[in-house]
């Protein structure tokens, strides 16, 4: 099932319930930082905020078809600000796929 949702896909990759409210807006803190980064690297709708679990990867994607990339790379670096491994070695891991994931995003911009 794919979820549409911004806040709800990445709340469920952290582990935290859709129900579960308490951490919404440290969450949304987080997201749309990333999402001000994905805009920097040429993705999505320039100025667009997470608000609630209303806002979704559609709105703030158009018509990009990479939604699973862009949707880990949000979620890795929300992990390791929210709920950062005790592994270091977990913890460099991450890195080095944000950074692979991060060029790959770059690497598949296509300027309209």
């Amino acid at each position: 099932m794919v979820i549409d949702s911004i806040l709800t896909s990445i709340k469920q990759l952290l582990g935290v319930a859709e129900e579960d409210t308490n951490f919404d807006m440290e969450i949304i803190i987080y997201i749309n930082g990333e999402l001000m980064v994905l805009n920097q690297l040429g993705v999505g709708v320039q100025g667009y905020v997470v608000i609630d679990a209303s806002n979704t990867w559609s709105e703030f994607l158009g018509g990009r078809t990479d939604l699973e990339l862009i949707k880990t790379n949000v979620y890795l670096k929300v992990r390791l600000v929210f709920d950062p491994p005790q592994n270091s070695f977990l913890v460099e891991a991450i890195k080095n796929k944000i950074v692979e994931s991060d060029w790959r995003i770059e690497f598949n911009h296509i300027p309209e």
